[in-house]
């Protein structure tokens, strides 16, 4: 395998090697997506934010036998710009995004693109970009619990028994501000805490740590729009 083909399978379960991936090969994303645009694109442009997100789906879901990383990478990123552009020219001003996107697991996104192509989406459709400001900003929050945005992607939950109970111990935290801060400034989700106060089992918690922590911080923080996806756990009744 070639060193960029190795660093892509290592990448795609660590979030360090993800962002040095990502860093090393920016101009890589940059070029792909003017080809595609047909135009000079800068990390200013939309067209950015979707090649971003497909480059980090590509590494997600290369294997050895795709062959070349780079090839099978730019043929995501261009099939993904085309499906963004297509859909530009088919919407008008506005775009309903299905706020449970957060709730897919990595295979269902080969069919549906759900996280990537429908917050690229958004983005495109949002008053001066403000989606794509809170997932900087959010970004930034998470990295200070040892993930990234794009990792959410692994670790949302899928059945619906999980979802309940993820939004279970999320509304949980939610209730209890001491304990929301505690998490803030030891970066340690509560685990015993919340296994024994909501009956979570302890197995679902410690997989869905990061989907349970930036679902707590996006839902009590200052981020409307990123709120929006997570919607249903506000909605869903207690029990």
């Amino acid at each position: 395998m070639r060193q960029t083909d190795e660093l892509a399978v290592l990448a795609a379960d660590d979030t360090l090697r993800m962002e040095e991936l990502i860093r090393k090969n920016e101009r890589f994303i940059l070029r792909c997506a003017a080809e595609t645009a047909h135009r000079y694109i800068t990390k200013s442009d939309d067209e950015w934010s979707v090649a971003l997100l497909a480059f980090s789906q590509a590494v997600k879901s290369y294997s050895a036998e795709k062959g070349s990383f780079l090839s099978f990478a730019e043929l995501v990123i261009k099939r993904r710009l085309i499906d963004y552009i297509r859909t530009q020219s088919k919407h008008g001003s506005e775009i309903t995004v299905n706020p449970t996107v957060f709730d897919t697991e990595p295979e269902e996104q080969d069919e549906d693109a759900a996280l990537k192509a429908e917050v690229s989406k958004k983005v495109s459709h949002t008053p001066n970009s403000a989606l794509k400001e809170e997932i900087e900003a959010i970004t930034d929050v998470f990295a200070r619990y040892g993930f990234s945005f794009f990792s959410l992607t692994d670790c949302s939950p899928k059945a619906e028994k999980t979802k309940k109970a993820c939004a279970q111990a999320v509304r949980y935290l939610m209730a209890n501000p001491l304990l929301l801060s505690e998490l803030r400034h030891s970066k340690q989700l509560p685990t015993k805490t919340i296994e024994k106060n909501c009956g979570v089992p302890r197995k679902i918690i410690e997989r869905h740590r990061k989907y349970i922590i930036a679902a707590a911080e996006i839902i009590t923080g200052d981020y409307p729009y990123l709120a929006e996806y997570m919607r249903f756990i506000r909605e869903e009744p207690n029990k």
